[in-house]
């Protein structure tokens, strides 16, 4: 028994628990259901008109100089003006991309170095920086951890294209870098992340923009007032997609769905990664986030477990199990390799830890820099 709790108080409390949990097996369910029947396409007509890919860069990451070189590959029928941006001559990924150049002659390659800020978003200050080379009106902003297939560009462009289209993004995956917390990393995104959005998108109550891919044209991007509007965003990519919805526009989930490289080498560094994207979306949608609590119903059924109510062990056993077949669901949908099935359970709990965590405080780390942030998502200071 807890001290200072009676037993009735004490009921109460793992009963309300045992309900959350309850419900969140439902939310499971819609979530299987949501990725088996999420649609699937392909665009019938191939764009040609030129387009300009942005990548800000900050460090030689893992795998870094592959992941560029599959833009440098694109299967893309008109030009590409390829636009990498560091702020110092010194950062490690300025010579990756000199040698890049030297592997591609063909490819048209534009380095940016350039330490100007625009805000304390170093990310959006980058960009503002290197978007004065750009060349063309169709952008494509692409996050220097992502990975993305051969038809990359065909996909997004063409969407872009469409009309009513204002911006295109991109659903992401996880991929595992070296270690164990990297590991543990791409599983959240997986089990959590992105069957959750796919679940919104489903019932229509979701409406991200995603930094891991945003086409959007040069004259819209001018129209809401251009980067430098961003430049102290936490959360830039979804006030880009805010600010194109206000021209009455939408923001188009691509049917390409690209992976995202999870490179944390620590438990500090994973913490620091699971409660900055925690703390963005409670800035974000508040209410929906505090809604979100159903959604990890074996930490809520443990809970009730450890309050004394035994009801809960059946709701965890199959709590589990759905969490184990979804798991297998996204593993199908996506064709991602085998994850450790044995952390699941772990992960669930640790991920409870993190959403109850990201309710006190509003301070961030990002890319090694401590940020406190208002409770609009503005990045007030670094250090």
């Amino acid at each position: 028994m807890i001290p200072g709790l009676g037993d009735d108080l004490l009921a109460v409390f793992a009963e309300a628990f045992a309900l959350a949990a309850v419900v969140g097996v439902a939310f499971l369910v819609l979530n299987i259901v949501a990725l088996v029947r999420r649609p699937r396409s392909w665009p019938k007509t191939l764009p040609t008109e030129p387009v300009t890919v942005l990548v800000p860069l900050c460090g030689d990451e893992e795998g870094l100089r592959d992941r560029l070189a599959a833009l440098c590959a694109q299967t893309y029928a008109g030009p590409i003006q390829l636009i990498f941006g560091a702020c110092s001559p010194t950062d490690p990924a300025v010579a990756v991309v000199t040698r890049l150049a030297s592997d591609f002659p063909d490819a048209c390659i534009d380095l940016v170095i350039d330490d100007r800020s625009h805000g304390s978003n170093r990310k959006v200050s980058n960009l503002v920086n290197m978007l004065e080379r750009a060349r063309h009106d169709a952008l494509v902003f692409v996050d220097s951890d992502i990975v993305v297939g051969p038809n990359h560009l065909t996909g997004v462009v063409s969407e872009l294209r469409r009309p009513g289209t204002g911006a295109v993004t991109c659903l992401y995956y996880g991929v595992a870098g070296a270690g164990q917390w990297a590991a543990i990393s791409s599983m959240n995104i997986n089990v959590n992340f992105l069957p959750s959005v796919i679940l919104g998108l489903w019932l229509r109550m979701a409406e991200p923009c995603f930094g891991a891919t945003i086409a959007i044209s040069r004259q819209l991007l001018d129209r809401v007032g251009g980067m430098r509007v961003f430049g102290g965003c936490l959360h830039d990519d979804h006030a880009i997609g805010a600010a194109v919805r206000a021209q009455g526009l939408r923001v188009t989930i691509s049917s390409l769905v690209v992976g995202h490289v999870c490179l944390e080498r620590s438990s500090r560094e994973l913490l620091d990664t699971q409660l900055r994207r925690a703390r963005t979306i409670r800035m974000i949608n508040p209410i929906g986030y505090a809604g979100s609590f159903v959604t990890y119903p074996s930490a809520l059924a443990l809970v009730a477990i450890v309050l004394g109510d035994l009801q809960g062990l059946p709701i965890l056993v199959v709590a589990a199990s759905l969490r184990l077949v979804q798991c297998l669901s996204i593993e199908r949908a996506f064709k991602l390799p085998r994850h450790r099935y044995f952390d699941l359970l772990a992960r669930d709990v640790l991920s409870f830890g993190v959403y109850l965590t990201a309710f006190f405080g509003r301070e961030v780390v990002w890319r090694g820099s401590r940020y406190r942030t208002s409770r609009r998502g503005t990045l007030l200071a670094d250090s």
